[in-house]
């Protein structure tokens, strides 16, 4: 049995949604990629192996819809959700195998704007170029914007979560055009999640700097 005679039930129509075919692959995109939002937002570590196996499903998707630079993108984060996972049980420091959440500092900005410049600008190009994409700058404008908020995510950056909800307001009405409905519903979840992810990691930030003068109160 080859890989093609595994994969090609994955990507058969399971269900129609407004006249458009409906994968497997996209319904188990769509159920693991909610979970794995909802996992970050609450800071458990099983959001990296939930998400490692989002990324495989969409590989398939992307790819067969023609968003190359998602679907390449795709192994990127596979490549950094195995950063992430080891970083979030080792990168708290000394005394502590939990790492904090923290702000994103004006050096980080500076590099992460610079790198989304440039590999939009990149991507755009080579798109353009070397395959037969229809969107090309919103293909990599979404992918510099996800890699950018996937980097600041692995550090627990609070502000990883306004760079998700840019990415987000692009891909909801990007997937739709490419008729990926599902897709595009499930970043319209997405969208909600980041938006709870913000406000539970500003939450624990709060609490977090509230602590040492609580300290020096007592």
């Amino acid at each position: 049995m080859s890989l093609a005679d595994i994969l090609d039930p994955l990507q058969q129509p399971l269900v129609t949604v407004l006249d458009t075919p409906v994968s497997w692959t996209e319904v188990l995109g769509f159920g693991s990629g909610a979970l794995c939002v909802w996992l970050v937002a609450r800071q458990h570590l099983a959001n990296w192996p939930i998400g490692i196996a989002n990324n495989v499903f969409f590989i398939l998707l992307f790819a067969q819809s023609g968003l190359y630079a998602d679907a390449g993108l795709q192994i990127v984060f596979i490549t950094l959700a195995a950063y992430g996972w080891w970083t979030w049980t080792h990168g708290g420091g000394p005394g502590t195998s939990v790492l904090p959440v923290r702000r994103t500092t004006r050096t980080e900005w500076t590099w992460l704007l610079a790198a989304g410049v440039v590999g939009t600008l990149g991507i755009t190009l080579l798109l353009s170029r070397a395959t037969d994409s229809t969107v090309p700058f919103w293909d990599a404008l979404t992918t510099s914007l996800s890699l950018m908020a996937t980097y600041g995510q692995c550090r627990k950056r609070l502000e990883s979560w306004w760079l998700w909800i840019a990415a987000d307001v692009v891909y909801i009405p990007l997937y739709a055009h490419k008729g990926l409905y599902l897709t595009s519903l499930l970043y319209a979840g997405f969208l909600a999640l980041c938006l709870v992810g913000l406000r539970n990691w500003h939450r624990d930030l709060t609490a977090r700097d509230a602590r040492p003068l609580e300290v020096a109160a007592a």
